[in-house]
């Protein structure tokens, strides 16, 4: 447990004294994490004992440790601490957002660059994605589905075992696609490192970070956090789009196999579904 959820789950316990200097951690934690005891105490109206104690209450080690602990809560940022109601975003706004991130995105990926990995992707024996965390993962699956239909032999995994597991089985003719919105994944580092040491090629998408100085091909995005924290992150629409790219370049040097494939899969979902003609294929 964290340190601000500590403090707010053990306020009512604490004594007067201690609430006081909880009180103020909450109300401005960079302060906190940065102030000397002694400019606690004064801000506060409290002795240094009861800074100590609180530091006790809060199972920290001593008051340097809390402010350590203070330091990695206001990492995070102030938008998560803020307890003042946040005013509900309009239907608009958020398709405004979507359309911004893919405003920033536009024109980040190079042709040369997607092309080479498309052709990587088109001469593979198999193509393992991989992603974790909420966003990321079911974006490898999305990527999965954008593969299998190009003729394109794929799985996608999320399991952090599965991606070690299989990331030791590829051969030189292999190719993993490394999905983050961030870059920072260890568990994708690690998967990379694996299956590199056995001769695959590592296709990453990401911001620029770890995992693209790992990649043999980087398809890059970029992020746009807003304020709003109660709005799923706009950027796995970036890297939805980067997938389709990547995909579509695919499309290109597999369409004399793929074309069929395609026709194959349509006539058996109409069959199945009965729906109009430019009914979204397999979606």
């Amino acid at each position: 447990m964290d340190i601000i959820a500590r403090i707010k789950e053990r306020m009512g316990h604490l004594r007067q004294s201690e609430q006081q200097v909880a009180q103020l951690i909450l109300a401005d934690v960079a302060f906190c994490a940065a102030a000397s005891i002694n400019e606690l105490a004064e801000r506060a109206s409290v002795s240094h004992a009861s800074i100590t104690r609180l530091a006790k209450a809060l199972d920290c080690d001593n008051v340097r440790d809390m402010k350590l602990q203070l330091a990695q809560a206001q990492a995070v940022g102030e938008r998560f601490n803020n307890d003042q109601p946040s005013v509900r975003e309009d239907i608009p706004a958020i398709y405004q957002a979507i359309h911004d991130i893919l405003t920033i995105n536009a024109g980040l990926i190079e042709q040369n660059v997607v092309e080479a990995a498309a052709e990587c992707l088109a001469k593979s024996r198999h193509v393992l994605i991989f992603g974790v965390g909420g966003g990321s993962s079911v974006v490898a699956d999305e990527c999965h589905n954008r593969l299998f239909r190009l003729n394109i032999l794929s799985n996608s995994y999320s399991d952090p075992v599965m991606m070690r597991m299989t990331a030791a089985s590829v051969d030189a003719d292999d190719v993993l696609v490394l999905l983050s919105l961030t870059g920072f994944s260890p568990d994708l580092l690690a998967a990379a490192a694996i299956a590199k040491d056995y001769g695959a090629k590592v296709i990453a998408i990401c911001p620029a970070s770890p995992l693209q100085e790992v990649a043999d091909y980087h398809l890059p995005i970029k992020t746009n956090e807003s304020d709003y924290i109660f709005t799923p992150s706009t950027a796995r629409y970036a890297m939805l789009a980067a997938v389709d790219v990547l995909a579509a370049e695919v499309a290109i040097r597999t369409q004399k196999k793929s074309r069929e494939k395609l026709r194959r899969i349509k006539h058996e979902l109409d069959e199945y579904r009965h729906g109009p003609d430019r009914s979204p294929l397999g979606d």
